[in-house]
């Protein structure tokens, strides 16, 4: 379908809808992820966590909250549970008593190991590779926004 062949109607169908595309995605995405994260002892939720500690850690509770694009107070449920599982730790910093910083545990390290197969299962699931993936990332860019906008969990 071309611009010139689109109605009025067109636009209005569920199917044509943009919104409704990446929010299946997002469900479907999730459900991927739930037995190949499972063996891991981690939520969808709980490994974006862990991705974003494995790349710096330690970090703010309120700078992992800007990188996951949440709230403090939505995040702050997923580290407790994630410091009942021994992965994390946190407390208050040092030098400024204000800010409380969250902390890989050496298992939390260790996790990341295991982790490494992920992306490829995730791939062999869906029949894609790296380089589609990208794609398709960079394709939801301007979907993602700027990370200005945080989401609560729902």
């Amino acid at each position: 379908m071309t611009a010139a062949d689109v109605t009025p109607d067109d636009l209005l169908k569920l199917d044509n809808q943009v919104c409704f595309a990446l929010v299946t995605a997002a469900r479907n995405v999730v459900a991927i992820y739930r037995p190949i994260l499972d063996p891991l002892g981690l939520t969808h939720p709980q490994y974006l966590v862990m991705l974003a500690l494995w790349e710096r850690s330690p970090r703010s509770l309120r700078d992992l909250a800007h990188e996951l694009a949440l709230e403090p107070a939505t995040l702050s449920p997923l580290i407790k549970r994630l410091e009942a599982q021994g992965l994390v730790t946190k407390g208050r910093r040092e030098t400024d008593e204000r800010v409380l910083d969250v902390r890989l545990t050496d298992t939390g390290v260790a996790l990341r190991e295991e982790a490494l197969n992920v992306p490829r299962r995730v791939m062999e699931s869906v029949g894609t590779d790296p380089a589609s993936l990208l794609a398709l990332r960079d394709a939801l860019t301007p979907f993602a926004g700027a990370r200005e906008t945080h989401i609560t969990a729902g």
